[in-house]
């Protein structure tokens, strides 16, 4: 759950997939109000996970950023995120929690 990087906070929902590479990165992919997708790869230190993501607007522009997550516990992050092209004035904030499938 989360909300975007503007002044009126636009709230979203998704879900977080989270993987790991041969070189133990993590390798992230998101699923935004089941219609957008978003890539992303990183690094987990410190109980931090750090992700650059990128994705295909609906303009056909590839949109990149980062996301900086705390683990609070081994199922809840804590994040907040910023794009290349968002409104440098605010922050994006996302809450991940671990559902078993």
């Amino acid at each position: 759950m989360g909300s975007n990087q503007d002044a009126e906070e636009n709230k979203y929902k998704g879900t977080l997939t989270l993987s790991l590479d041969t070189n133990n990165r993590f390798l992230a992919k998101w699923r935004i109000n089941n219609e957008q997708e978003q890539l992303g790869e990183g690094f987990f230190k410190n109980n931090i996970l750090v992700l650059n993501f990128k994705y295909i607007g609906h303009d056909k522009q590839t949109y990149k950023g980062i996301v900086v997550y705390k683990c609070l516990t081994k199922n809840i992050l804590e994040g907040f995120w910023s794009e290349e092209h968002g409104n440098p004035l605010f922050l994006g904030e996302e809450n991940c929690f671990r559902i078993q499938i």
